[in-house]
């Protein structure tokens, strides 16, 4: 449980730096083109990583959701 934890404050802490990122992108707070460029990059790649951990934690629901409701019919060799 400790693991979830972890990943839930790390994506509270991107999406705070990606709110950070964008209200200064579109507020008109970059000073040069290199900085806009250098802030776009960013603000993608923490679109992407929030995208994985998405992607993680839904297949982790996933099996969560069907524990126990699981019945292996395979035949042990």
């Amino acid at each position: 449980m400790e693991d979830l934890q972890l990943v839930l404050q790390l994506r509270a802490q991107i999406k705070n730096s990606l709110s950070a990122l964008t209200i200064t992108v579109t507020s008109g707070g970059v000073d040069n083109f290199e900085t806009y460029k250098y802030m776009l990059g960013q603000i993608n790649a923490y679109e992407a990583i929030l995208q994985e951990i998405s992607n993680l934690l839904e297949t982790k629901e996933q099996h969560e959701k069907h524990t126990g409701n699981i019945v292996d019919i395979q035949k042990s060799k």
